[in-house]
């Protein structure tokens, strides 16, 4: 994967960094799937550039699940509530 995950996602769906061994990803993945909400997922473990967006985000932090939205905002480890209210705004 190249630096284009790092591009923001199509309206209605998010980019969402994480982990293949983190839980708080794993969940909210199945929650967004049940939603319907369309994501890409990035495993910063295999994708260099993304711990650094990640660190950016996060105060120097490589804290997961962090998701970019369409507008270009990010945040971490989301409800999925805060999800949906983000993408319906």
């Amino acid at each position: 994967m190249s630096a284009n995950a790092l591009k923001s996602p199509a309206p209605g769906s998010v980019t969402m960094f994480s982990t293949s061994w983190c839980g708080y990803c794993n969940r909210l993945k199945a929650q967004m799937g049940r939603e319907g909400i369309a994501f890409t997922e990035v495993n910063i473990e295999e994708v260099p550039e993304a711990v650094k967006f990640v660190m950016d985000a996060n105060d120097g932090n490589q804290t997961v699940p962090t998701l970019l939205f369409p507008d270009g905002s990010s945040a971490t480890n989301p409800s999925i509530h805060e999800v949906k209210r983000k993408l319906a705004s």
